[in-house]
């Protein structure tokens, strides 16, 4: 038996919404082993009636049947038990049961108190509109594509699309630091072409880089990047991590926007019943960790998301989270002129439009495309 052990906690406490997959004769007993499993480790009846379990423990707040073999399961921790942290935080709200099937997160709410040591989102959704002189607009963005061409073709397609008055022009986000077009040398140049571009038309466009460098260099890049006048950061926080991406967002050496790339988190929303759900991971812990912009893939593009689960990331992107500023999603992955009139029914104008290979196809040129993009979608907002 552990003696008993008297701490100083505050009572403070966030709430995770788990969805469990069990029998019903289980679900009690399951709750009670992630209360132990998130937090302790240890033996449960080893412990005596002290701190430890009255606070440092979880503590199972409700139970409620979803279907006949799901549960929705809250579960609180003390505040502390964080350490106030990202990395612990995202270990006490997934760590070990992320290994047992059967567990999803689906939504977590934290105190007040709790969000205001993360600065969050530096620029968020009205941030990002002011910074490109849109103040009330729907955003648009596109991609460098494809992966092979030289620094000086992608600065070309940066600039075409510059003309076009596309907000963010971002790198694709397999662009890296490849001997066909070397990370400096593709920065320099792309920054080059979109501040031309720039001066041609009035416009505020904005060159965004993929940051995906090796952990020891990463900040380095980013302030190198900043220095040479890039407009924003693509972070993919499934490889580098998302407290990688919250050091970048809180540096105020760097104080540029992130726009959070989904590569590698795919796998933590494939299951109904295991991982996170779409709400949870792009948007609420997009925004802990500090992106401005969530990336993620459109419904009826290439990939598998349904209209109600990218409807899910944008109130995760939106809900109010203390002092967490809202952020822009933004849809892609498929998109093109004929999809347009689903996407502004299903989410308005509140949204970071990202179009990519169609702005290159047909007659038109780039910034023709890039024109007519943008006037479909204004006139059917007017409607």
């Amino acid at each position: 038996m552990i003696e008993n052990v008297t701490l100083d906690i505050s009572g403070e406490r966030f709430q995770v919404f788990y969805r469990l997959r069990c029998e019903a004769q289980d679900v009690e007993a399951f709750a009670r082993h992630i209360c132990v499993e998130q937090t302790i480790e240890f033996p449960a009846e080893l412990i005596g009636d002290d701190d430890i379990r009255r606070h440092v423990m979880g503590q199972v707040v409700s139970l409620a049947p979803l279907d006949d073999h799901s549960w929705r399961v809250v579960i609180s921790y003390a505040v502390e038990i964080t350490g106030f942290s990202l990395t612990q935080t995202m270990n006490v709200i997934f760590g070990n049961v992320s290994l047992m099937p059967g567990v999803r997160v689906d939504r977590l709410e934290f105190p007040d108190s709790f969000l205001s040591r993360f600065k969050g989102p530096r620029f968020g959704l009205q941030g990002l509109r002011d910074l490109v002189g849109e103040k009330h607009q729907q955003l648009y963005c596109s991609a460098l594509k494809p992966m092979g061409l030289s620094a000086d073709q992608l600065a070309q397609q940066a600039y075409q699309l510059a003309l076009g008055e596309f907000h963010f022009i971002k790198d694709d986000h397999g662009l890296a630091d490849q001997p066909f077009a070397p990370f400096r040398e593709r920065v320099s140049r792309c920054v080059e072409q979109v501040a031309k571009a720039n001066q041609q038309t009035g416009g505020s466009s904005r060159y965004v880089v993929s940051l995906n460098s090796p952990a020891e260099q990463i900040v380095e890049d980013a302030i190198w990047a900043k220095e040479q006048g890039v407009g924003g950061l693509l972070v993919p926080p499934g490889i580098v991590g998302f407290d990688m991406m919250r050091r970048l967002a809180d540096d105020d050496r760097i104080g540029l926007p992130i726009l959070c790339h989904p590569s590698h988190l795919g796998s933590y929303v494939a299951s109904p019943d295991n991982g996170l759900s779409f709400y949870a991971l792009f948007g609420q812990l997009a925004r802990l960790a500090g992106a401005d912009v969530s990336i993620y893939p459109n419904f009826g593009g290439r990939f598998s998301f349904t209209r109600d689960q990218c409807l899910e990331i944008v109130k995760g992107c939106t809900d109010p989270m203390a002092i967490l500023k809202p952020i822009v999603a933004s849809p892609g992955g498929g998109m093109n002129f004929s999809n347009v009139q689903d996407m502004v029914d299903a989410y308005g104008k509140d949204i970071m439009f990202l179009i990519g290979g169609a702005l290159h196809k047909g007659d038109a040129t780039v910034p023709e495309n890039c024109r007519a993009f943008k006037a479909q979608v204004a006139a059917l907002l007017r409607r």
